[in-house]
């Protein structure tokens, strides 16, 4: 089994985004985070995120358990639509084609901390090399 807690962050006033994933796989743990560039409000920057986050998996037929704390997301991956991210629903939906089972759960930001520090730290980093050119 595959376990994913996603997240993202967004500075609403530089636009700047950013994403942190947790993925364990065979008990290991890695903890990845990245920028996101372009994205016009946290919910693309939550849909972009898991995009990202999806594409750091090995090729596996592992079944997948996917948490994350944005409603509209996991809302959106249950009914396979979402009016203004349909493109990301899509993306999504096909990276996750290839897996025998996924199982994708909302849960507080509370307890999706690692994930949330992450995409903070690489937000941080972002603003730290804007701020050294």
């Amino acid at each position: 089994m595959i376990t994913i807690y996603i997240d993202a962050a967004r500075d609403v006033i530089t636009g700047q985004s950013a994403a942190g994933a947790v993925i364990i796989i065979n008990k290991k743990q890695a903890q990845l985070k990245t920028h996101i560039v372009n994205t016009k409000d946290n919910h693309e920057a939550e849909f972009r995120a898991t995009i990202w986050a999806l594409q750091q998996l090995p090729p596996s037929h592992d079944i997948i358990q996917l948490y994350s704390d944005s409603q509209i997301l996991i809302d959106a991956m249950h009914k396979n639509y979402a009016k203004h991210y349909q493109k990301y629903v899509d993306e999504i939906m096909q990276l996750l084609n290839g897996f025998p089972l996924v199982m994708s759960q909302w849960l507080p930001e509370k307890e999706n901390l690692g994930a949330h520090h992450l995409a903070l730290q690489a937000l941080k980093t972002v603003h730290q090399k804007k701020d050294i050119k």
